[in-house]
């Protein structure tokens, strides 16, 4: 065959793009299950930090194997509710077969859109609730969970992680425990609008339902804050429904 002839760059090209394509689909099949339970087991470190289960440095040095295991042993129950804050499915919470609803991105355009939802509750055997929350930073989306005492009202704890906020400044929602540990003892009001204010100086008039907003991270602290208020809402019915 002429190398030359338009023929033969055609069909090389194909054979190039069918081989690599074929590599990339393996790779992928290959380093899927590993993603998989890597995502698994950073979902579950950020709830159980929020759920003061152990600091977030001891559960970030655990092997992905015991930070399941340690889930299995302090976990209660987890369900899922609807729009109406009523259960409506069950979350399995054994070691082998634990199911999340990790996805949270389609669940926040849900809620916006005022659609059906599926959003999970997860209750820990310390009598603690966590829930996530989603929205959008400065340069990407933020995300995290909030747990809440027995009395679903009052922060027990808080973790939160974003995809791409600048370090050093939005970036600290995550990388700064002083900022998690300020929403510790506050109070959501549900009934209220907004239920949680994250605001510059918005502790100044002693309000049980605020917290500071970063200096200097402003985009990202008011995403956080809207994030908190939506998905706050969302879970109104279901909180307000257990104080009747």
């Amino acid at each position: 065959m002429n190398t030359n002839s338009n023929v033969y760059t055609v069909i090389y090209t194909t054979l190039i793009v069918v081989v690599v394509a074929s590599l990339l689909a393996f790779v992928a099949m290959k380093l899927g299950p590993a993603q998989q339970a890597n995502a698994k087991a950073e979902t579950l470190r950020q709830m159980m930090s929020a759920a003061q289960i152990k600091p977030a440095e001891e559960l970030y040095a655990m092997s992905n194997a015991d930070i399941l295991q340690l889930y299995a042993d302090t976990i209660a129950e987890a369900y899922t509710i609807g729009a109406d804050g009523q259960p409506n499915g069950s979350l399995s919470v054994e070691k082998g077969k634990i199911e999340l609803i990790d996805k949270l991105k389609p669940q926040n355009k849900a809620i916006l859109a005022g659609a059906a939802v599926t959003l999970p509750v997860y209750v820990f055997q310390s009598g603690m609730k966590v829930i996530p929350i989603y929205g959008a930073g400065l340069w990407g989306p933020v995300w995290g969970y909030v747990a809440f005492q027995p009395d679903g009202r009052t922060i027990a704890g808080a973790f939160f992680d974003h995809e791409s906020e600048t370090p050093g400044l939005g970036a600290k929602i995550k990388d700064e425990s002083w900022f998690r540990e300020k929403f510790v003892g506050k109070t959501v009001l549900w009934s209220e609008s907004p239920a949680f204010r994250l605001e510059k100086n918005a502790e100044a008039d002693g309000s049980v339902n605020a917290v500071d907003a970063i200096t200097g991270a402003t985009m990202t602290s008011k995403g956080l804050n809207e994030a908190l208020n939506v998905w706050f809402k969302a879970y109104e019915k279901h909180f307000n429904r257990e104080e009747e």
